[in-house]
Protein backbone atom coordinates (compact mmCIF):
# COMPACT_ATOMS: atom_id res chain seq x y z
CA UNK A 1 0.00 0.00 0.00
CA UNK A 2 1.27 3.47 -0.89
CA UNK A 3 2.40 5.53 2.10
CA UNK A 4 1.28 9.11 2.61
CA UNK A 5 3.62 11.79 3.93
CA UNK A 6 2.75 15.29 5.12
CA UNK A 7 5.49 17.94 4.99
CA UNK A 8 5.46 21.38 6.56
CA UNK A 9 7.95 23.85 5.12
CA UNK A 10 7.78 22.08 1.78
CA UNK A 11 8.68 25.23 -0.16
CA UNK A 12 12.03 25.55 1.65
CA UNK A 13 15.39 23.96 0.86
CA UNK A 14 14.84 20.82 2.92
CA UNK A 15 11.18 20.51 2.03
CA UNK A 16 11.84 20.54 -1.69
CA UNK A 17 14.57 17.90 -1.47
CA UNK A 18 12.41 15.80 0.85
CA UNK A 19 9.47 15.97 -1.58
CA UNK A 20 11.69 14.63 -4.37
CA UNK A 21 13.13 11.94 -2.12
CA UNK A 22 9.75 10.69 -0.92
CA UNK A 23 8.23 10.70 -4.40
CA UNK A 24 11.15 8.59 -5.59
CA UNK A 25 10.35 6.20 -2.72
CA UNK A 26 6.77 5.88 -3.98
CA UNK A 27 5.01 8.10 -1.42
CA UNK A 28 1.99 10.29 -1.94
CA UNK A 29 3.27 13.63 -0.63
CA UNK A 30 1.18 16.47 0.74
CA UNK A 31 2.81 19.80 1.47
CA UNK A 32 1.35 22.47 3.72
CA UNK A 33 1.62 26.01 2.36
CA UNK A 34 0.31 29.28 3.71
CA UNK A 35 -2.34 31.16 1.74
CA UNK A 36 -0.84 34.45 0.61
CA UNK A 37 -1.00 36.93 -2.24
CA UNK A 38 1.86 35.22 -4.05
CA UNK A 39 3.05 31.64 -4.49
CA UNK A 40 6.45 30.81 -3.01
CA UNK A 41 6.84 27.48 -4.76
CA UNK A 42 9.96 28.13 -6.81
CA UNK A 43 11.91 25.22 -5.31
CA UNK A 44 9.18 22.68 -6.12
CA UNK A 45 7.73 24.08 -9.34
CA UNK A 46 9.66 21.50 -11.37
CA UNK A 47 7.44 18.90 -9.67
CA UNK A 48 4.27 20.77 -8.88
CA UNK A 49 3.80 23.01 -11.90
CA UNK A 50 5.30 21.03 -14.76
CA UNK A 51 3.21 22.34 -17.69
CA UNK A 52 3.51 19.05 -19.52
CA UNK A 53 2.93 16.55 -16.74
CA UNK A 54 2.39 17.81 -13.14
CA UNK A 55 3.24 15.02 -10.73
CA UNK A 56 0.05 13.85 -8.99
CA UNK A 57 2.16 12.42 -6.18
CA UNK A 58 2.71 15.94 -4.82
CA UNK A 59 -0.32 17.90 -3.66
CA UNK A 60 -0.36 21.18 -1.74
CA UNK A 61 -2.86 21.98 0.98
CA UNK A 62 -3.45 25.26 2.76
CA UNK A 63 -2.57 25.50 6.41
CA UNK A 64 -0.39 27.36 8.87
CA UNK A 65 1.61 26.38 11.93
CA UNK A 66 0.06 29.25 13.85
CA UNK A 67 -3.48 28.14 12.98
CA UNK A 68 -4.55 25.07 14.95
CA UNK A 69 -7.90 24.72 13.18
CA UNK A 70 -6.25 24.30 9.77
CA UNK A 71 -3.88 21.66 11.15
CA UNK A 72 -6.75 19.76 12.81
CA UNK A 73 -8.66 19.74 9.53
CA UNK A 74 -5.65 18.45 7.59
CA UNK A 75 -5.07 15.60 10.05
CA UNK A 76 -8.71 14.51 9.97
CA UNK A 77 -8.80 14.52 6.18
CA UNK A 78 -5.39 13.08 5.24
CA UNK A 79 -4.47 10.60 8.01
CA UNK A 80 -0.79 10.71 6.95
CA UNK A 81 1.53 7.79 7.70
CA UNK A 82 4.51 10.09 8.24
CA UNK A 83 4.77 13.77 9.15
CA UNK A 84 7.89 15.86 8.65
CA UNK A 85 7.78 19.16 10.50
CA UNK A 86 10.29 21.33 8.66
CA UNK A 87 8.29 24.56 8.84
CA UNK A 88 9.68 27.40 10.95
CA UNK A 89 10.90 30.97 11.03
CA UNK A 90 14.37 29.56 10.59
CA UNK A 91 16.69 32.54 10.28
CA UNK A 92 18.67 33.04 13.49
CA UNK A 93 19.41 36.75 13.04
CA UNK A 94 15.81 37.50 12.04
CA UNK A 95 14.62 35.80 15.23
CA UNK A 96 16.13 38.64 17.25
CA UNK A 97 13.95 41.07 15.28
CA UNK A 98 10.74 39.02 15.49
CA UNK A 99 11.15 36.91 18.65
CA UNK A 100 7.45 36.52 19.41
CA UNK A 101 6.59 35.42 15.88
CA UNK A 102 9.55 33.02 15.90
CA UNK A 103 8.38 31.48 19.17
CA UNK A 104 4.83 31.16 17.89
CA UNK A 105 5.68 29.40 14.63
CA UNK A 106 8.90 27.57 15.46
CA UNK A 107 7.99 26.58 19.01
CA UNK A 108 4.23 26.54 19.48
CA UNK A 109 3.66 25.44 15.89
CA UNK A 110 5.11 22.08 16.87
CA UNK A 111 2.66 21.51 19.70
CA UNK A 112 -0.22 22.54 17.47
CA UNK A 113 0.80 19.76 15.11
CA UNK A 114 1.18 17.23 17.91
CA UNK A 115 -2.18 18.16 19.40
CA UNK A 116 -3.83 17.92 15.99
CA UNK A 117 -2.45 14.38 15.72
CA UNK A 118 -3.64 13.46 19.21
CA UNK A 119 -7.12 14.92 18.75
CA UNK A 120 -7.55 13.22 15.38
CA UNK A 121 -6.75 9.87 17.00
CA UNK A 122 -4.22 8.93 14.34
CA UNK A 123 -0.77 7.40 14.81
CA UNK A 124 1.65 8.70 12.20
CA UNK A 125 5.41 8.67 12.61
CA UNK A 126 6.58 12.21 13.35
CA UNK A 127 9.86 13.91 12.48
CA UNK A 128 10.82 17.20 14.11
CA UNK A 129 13.51 19.35 12.52
CA UNK A 130 15.73 20.31 15.43
CA UNK A 131 18.88 22.37 15.05
CA UNK A 132 22.51 22.53 16.10
CA UNK A 133 21.69 26.04 17.34
CA UNK A 134 20.27 24.27 20.41
CA UNK A 135 23.85 23.85 21.61
CA UNK A 136 24.64 27.56 21.32
CA UNK A 137 27.37 28.26 23.84
CA UNK A 138 28.67 24.73 23.38
CA UNK A 139 29.33 22.80 26.57
CA UNK A 140 31.53 20.26 24.79
CA UNK A 141 33.13 19.74 21.41
CA UNK A 142 31.98 17.93 19.37
CA UNK A 143 28.30 18.01 20.27
CA UNK A 144 26.30 14.80 20.48
CA UNK A 145 22.84 13.70 21.63
CA UNK A 146 23.79 13.91 25.32
CA UNK A 147 25.42 17.36 25.14
CA UNK A 148 23.48 19.92 27.23
CA UNK A 149 21.63 22.63 25.32
CA UNK A 150 22.59 26.29 25.72
CA UNK A 151 20.46 28.23 23.19
CA UNK A 152 21.66 31.73 22.31
CA UNK A 153 18.86 33.17 20.16
CA UNK A 154 15.04 33.34 20.14
CA UNK A 155 15.15 30.83 17.28
CA UNK A 156 17.23 28.37 19.31
CA UNK A 157 15.01 28.83 22.37
CA UNK A 158 11.93 28.09 20.26
CA UNK A 159 13.63 24.99 18.85
CA UNK A 160 14.45 23.88 22.40
CA UNK A 161 10.77 24.05 23.34
CA UNK A 162 9.87 22.07 20.22
CA UNK A 163 12.55 19.45 20.98
CA UNK A 164 11.31 18.84 24.50
CA UNK A 165 7.61 18.85 23.64
CA UNK A 166 8.26 16.19 20.99
CA UNK A 167 10.10 14.10 23.56
CA UNK A 168 7.26 14.70 26.05
CA UNK A 169 4.58 13.49 23.64
CA UNK A 170 6.70 10.46 22.85
CA UNK A 171 6.87 9.55 26.53
CA UNK A 172 3.40 10.68 27.61
CA UNK A 173 1.31 9.43 24.69
CA UNK A 174 3.49 6.82 23.02
CA UNK A 175 3.99 8.86 19.86
CA UNK A 176 6.56 7.62 17.36
CA UNK A 177 8.28 11.00 17.34
CA UNK A 178 11.92 11.78 16.55
CA UNK A 179 14.08 14.88 16.78
CA UNK A 180 16.74 15.23 14.11
CA UNK A 181 19.39 17.62 15.42
CA UNK A 182 20.76 18.69 12.06
CA UNK A 183 23.89 20.77 11.82
CA UNK A 184 24.27 23.32 9.03
CA UNK A 185 23.35 21.78 5.71
CA UNK A 186 23.55 23.74 2.49
CA UNK A 187 22.86 23.51 -1.23
CA UNK A 188 22.13 25.68 -4.26
CA UNK A 189 18.56 25.89 -2.92
CA UNK A 190 19.62 27.50 0.35
CA UNK A 191 17.95 30.87 1.02
CA UNK A 192 20.08 33.79 -0.10
CA UNK A 193 20.10 35.45 3.35
CA UNK A 194 21.90 32.46 4.93
CA UNK A 195 25.64 33.01 5.12
CA UNK A 196 26.73 30.09 2.93
CA UNK A 197 24.47 31.06 0.00
CA UNK A 198 25.11 34.74 0.61
CA UNK A 199 28.79 34.04 0.02
CA UNK A 200 28.38 31.88 -3.09
CA UNK A 201 25.85 34.27 -4.66
CA UNK A 202 28.14 37.23 -4.01
CA UNK A 203 31.38 35.68 -5.26
CA UNK A 204 29.78 34.60 -8.53
CA UNK A 205 28.09 37.98 -9.07
CA UNK A 206 31.42 39.68 -8.36
CA UNK A 207 33.08 37.38 -10.89
CA UNK A 208 30.72 38.45 -13.69
CA UNK A 209 30.70 42.13 -12.67
CA UNK A 210 27.23 42.40 -11.16
CA UNK A 211 28.46 43.53 -7.72
CA UNK A 212 31.70 44.46 -6.02
CA UNK A 213 31.30 43.98 -2.26
CA UNK A 214 30.16 41.27 0.15
CA UNK A 215 29.18 42.37 3.65
CA UNK A 216 29.41 39.81 6.45
CA UNK A 217 29.42 39.61 10.24
CA UNK A 218 31.53 37.28 12.36
CA UNK A 219 34.14 35.64 10.12
CA UNK A 220 35.52 33.56 13.00
CA UNK A 221 32.28 31.65 13.70
CA UNK A 222 33.00 27.94 13.25
CA UNK A 223 30.38 25.67 11.74
CA UNK A 224 29.86 22.09 10.60
CA UNK A 225 28.60 22.33 7.01
CA UNK A 226 27.05 19.41 5.12
CA UNK A 227 25.12 18.81 1.90
CA UNK A 228 21.35 19.12 2.33
CA UNK A 229 20.19 16.27 0.02
CA UNK A 230 22.21 13.78 2.11
CA UNK A 231 20.63 15.00 5.34
CA UNK A 232 17.17 14.39 3.91
CA UNK A 233 17.87 10.66 3.80
CA UNK A 234 18.71 10.74 7.51
CA UNK A 235 15.31 12.26 8.29
CA UNK A 236 13.57 9.46 6.47
CA UNK A 237 15.74 6.76 8.03
CA UNK A 238 14.75 7.90 11.53
CA UNK A 239 11.12 7.12 10.78
CA UNK A 240 11.93 3.67 9.39
CA UNK A 241 13.37 2.36 12.67
CA UNK A 242 11.52 0.00 15.05
CA UNK A 243 11.67 2.57 17.89
CA UNK A 244 11.74 6.39 17.91
CA UNK A 245 14.88 8.19 19.02
CA UNK A 246 16.74 11.48 18.62
CA UNK A 247 19.82 11.80 16.40
CA UNK A 248 22.58 14.28 15.65
CA UNK A 249 23.18 14.57 11.90
CA UNK A 250 26.47 16.26 11.02
CA UNK A 251 29.54 16.12 8.83
CA UNK A 252 32.00 16.24 11.70
CA UNK A 253 34.17 18.87 9.99
CA UNK A 254 34.56 22.35 11.50
CA UNK A 255 35.38 25.41 9.39
CA UNK A 256 35.17 29.16 9.96
CA UNK A 257 33.08 31.51 7.87
CA UNK A 258 36.40 32.95 6.71
CA UNK A 259 37.44 29.54 5.39
CA UNK A 260 34.15 29.30 3.47
CA UNK A 261 34.88 32.72 1.97
CA UNK A 262 38.46 31.78 1.10
CA UNK A 263 37.37 28.55 -0.58
CA UNK A 264 34.58 30.16 -2.60
CA UNK A 265 36.65 33.11 -3.81
CA UNK A 266 39.62 30.84 -4.50
CA UNK A 267 37.56 28.65 -6.80
CA UNK A 268 37.00 31.66 -9.05
CA UNK A 269 40.51 33.06 -8.75
CA UNK A 270 39.46 36.12 -6.73
CA UNK A 271 41.15 37.79 -3.76
CA UNK A 272 38.47 37.95 -1.08
CA UNK A 273 40.31 40.70 0.83
CA UNK A 274 39.42 43.14 -1.98
CA UNK A 275 35.71 42.45 -1.80
CA UNK A 276 34.67 41.38 1.73
CA UNK A 277 33.85 43.92 4.43
CA UNK A 278 32.56 43.51 7.97
CA UNK A 279 29.17 45.09 8.71
CA UNK A 280 28.24 45.28 12.43
CA UNK A 281 24.57 44.86 11.48
CA UNK A 282 25.29 41.20 10.82
CA UNK A 283 26.76 40.52 14.26
CA UNK A 284 24.39 38.63 16.56
CA UNK A 285 23.54 40.06 20.00
CA UNK A 286 24.73 36.70 21.41
CA UNK A 287 27.25 34.89 19.24
CA UNK A 288 27.56 31.14 18.77
CA UNK A 289 31.24 30.42 18.29
CA UNK A 290 31.72 26.71 17.54
CA UNK A 291 29.24 24.08 16.37
CA UNK A 292 30.53 20.70 15.22
CA UNK A 293 28.58 17.47 15.50
CA UNK A 294 29.28 13.86 16.34
CA UNK A 295 26.89 11.71 14.27
CA UNK A 296 28.33 8.36 15.33
CA UNK A 297 24.95 7.29 16.76
CA UNK A 298 23.32 7.88 13.36
CA UNK A 299 26.07 5.91 11.65
CA UNK A 300 25.69 3.07 14.14
CA UNK A 301 21.87 2.86 14.29
CA UNK A 302 20.72 4.31 10.96
CA UNK A 303 23.63 3.29 8.77
CA UNK A 304 23.95 6.94 7.72
CA UNK A 305 27.17 8.80 7.04
CA UNK A 306 27.89 11.92 4.97
CA UNK A 307 29.69 11.71 1.64
CA UNK A 308 30.01 15.30 0.44
CA UNK A 309 32.67 17.12 2.43
CA UNK A 310 33.36 20.83 2.84
CA UNK A 311 35.37 21.65 -0.27
CA UNK A 312 33.03 19.72 -2.56
CA UNK A 313 30.01 21.39 -0.99
CA UNK A 314 31.42 24.87 -1.66
CA UNK A 315 32.26 23.85 -5.23
CA UNK A 316 28.72 22.56 -5.86
CA UNK A 317 27.22 25.83 -4.63
CA UNK A 318 29.66 28.09 -6.46
CA UNK A 319 29.17 26.26 -9.76
CA UNK A 320 25.37 26.47 -9.47
CA UNK A 321 25.43 30.16 -8.56
CA UNK A 322 27.90 30.96 -11.33
CA UNK A 323 25.37 29.66 -13.85
CA UNK A 324 22.71 31.80 -12.19
CA UNK A 325 24.96 34.88 -12.29
CA UNK A 326 25.68 34.32 -15.99
CA UNK A 327 21.92 34.20 -16.67
CA UNK A 328 21.51 37.44 -14.73
CA UNK A 329 24.22 39.03 -16.88
CA UNK A 330 22.54 37.81 -20.05
CA UNK A 331 19.20 39.26 -18.96
CA UNK A 332 20.84 42.56 -18.01
CA UNK A 333 22.53 42.82 -21.39
CA UNK A 334 19.30 41.86 -23.14
CA UNK A 335 17.38 44.66 -21.41
CA UNK A 336 20.09 47.20 -22.13
CA UNK A 337 20.39 46.08 -25.73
Amino acid sequence: MQKTALVTGITGQDGSYLAEFLIDKGYQVYGIIRRSSSFNTGRINHIYQDPHEPDPRLKLVYGDLNDASSLNKIMRELHPDEIYNLGAQSHVMVSFDVPEYTGDVTGLGTIRLLEAIREAGIKPKFYQASSSELYGLAQEIPQKETTPFYPRSPYACAKAYAFYIVRNYREAYGFFACNGILFNHESPRRGETFVSRKITRAVTRIKVGLQDKLYLGNLEARRDWGYAPEYIEAMWLMLQQPRPADFVIANGECHTVKEFVEEAFGLLGLDWHKHVEIDPRYLRPAEVDTLVGDSSKAERELGWRPKVQFKELVRIMVEADLELAKKETHMKNYRQG
